[in-house]
């Protein structure tokens, strides 16, 4: 049974975790939510996380999370798979919002080991296996040491893959060998999201298959969805000329370790959708926003890559 979970749910290809857009530091803008959704779908997008790390679901209320689900719900209908970011503190709020999500037509749902308390293998395995007992939406689990202070090994994941509810794994470990010692180990039990558009993961597809990338905004829309789907199509220049432009943004934006160069990565990506005349809009406190001057860098990057 554990063999076929992954087929469970048919996400694959490139699925970013979009901004948030917010009209000022309380207001959701649902307007610009649904011009973004809308420019996304038609850039071609495979799915789409909401409220994930990118979407600021630490400075949202209850209430605007849930809207938000709502409203996407309502404005996506089935078009393209809807991931829910659920993570929270507690399972009983994860299981509020999951259970809220699949209300709203979200085919899943996005969870990180809960942050800032670092809790222990035991802890985070008997966590997951509350949720997922708790809710019908197939989970995604969220490696995300940067956001959560955990890096989870491969033993640990291997014990989440074993969850019945637990369908996919979203490895955004900077370690590549950590990726694919998870990769090879779990790929016939559970998706594994987390491929490198270069060479490496181009590679790696071609040769070993694989599921995708989920992460990085969607701010490129063709550029990136195009790597999946000129691979797919067995056009690999095409899907190599893709990938080198995803590169170009994750090297001249974000770090090895995959933190922003120019501030968090909520506020790089909305200066380049505000760049770009798409809804980007304001990050909310703590975060801050970034500096005129970086956001002439952020313009460049784009002008570079013929978004602009």
């Amino acid at each position: 049974m554990a063999a076929s979970k992954r087929s469970r749910v048919n996400w694959q290809g490139y699925i970013p975790a979009i901004t948030t857009p917010f009209i000022d530091e309380d207001t959701l803008d649902e307007k610009g939510v649904g011009l973004l959704l809308e420019w996304l779908v038609d850039q071609g997008m495979h799915g789409l996380v909401l409220a994930g790390t990118t979407g600021e679901w630490t400075s949202m209320t209850r209430e605007e999370r849930a809207r938000l689900f709502t409203v996407a719900g309502e404005q996506m209908g089935k078009r393209v798979p809807l991931i829910a970011g659920c993570s929270s503190f507690t399972a009983r709020e994860t299981i509020a919002y999951a259970q809220h999500a699949g209300q709203c037509g979200f085919e899943g749902v996005l969870i990180t080991p809960p942050p800032y308390v670092r809790p222990g293998p035991d802890e985070i395995v008997a966590f997951y296996e509350e949720v997922g007992a708790a809710i019908d939406l197939p989970i995604c689990v969220y490696n995300w040491p940067p956001g959560t202070g955990i890096d989870m090994p491969l033993e640990l994941l291997r014990r989440l893959a074993e969850i019945d509810a637990v369908v996919a794994i979203k490895q955004s470990t900077p370690r590549f060998t950590h990726f694919a010692e998870t990769f090879f180990a779990l790929r016939e039990q559970v998706r594994v999201f987390g491929f490198p558009m270069d060479e490496l993961g181009l590679t790696m597809l071609r040769v070993h298959g694989g599921d995708g990338t989920m992460g990085a905004g969607g701010v490129l829309g063709r550029n990136q969805t195009g790597f999946y789907d000129k691979l797919w199509a067995g056009d690999i220049e095409g899907a190599r000329e893709c990938g080198l432009k995803d590169r170009v943004l994750m090297e001249e934006w974000y770090t090895p370790e995959l933190v922003g160069r120019f501030g968090s990565g909520p506020a790089i990506l909305k200066a380049a959708l505000d760049a770009m005349g798409l809804p980007g809009g304001t990050v909310r406190k703590p975060l801050l926003g970034v500096s005129e001057a970086d956001r002439e860098s952020i313009a460049e990057t784009l002008r570079k890559l013929d978004m602009m």
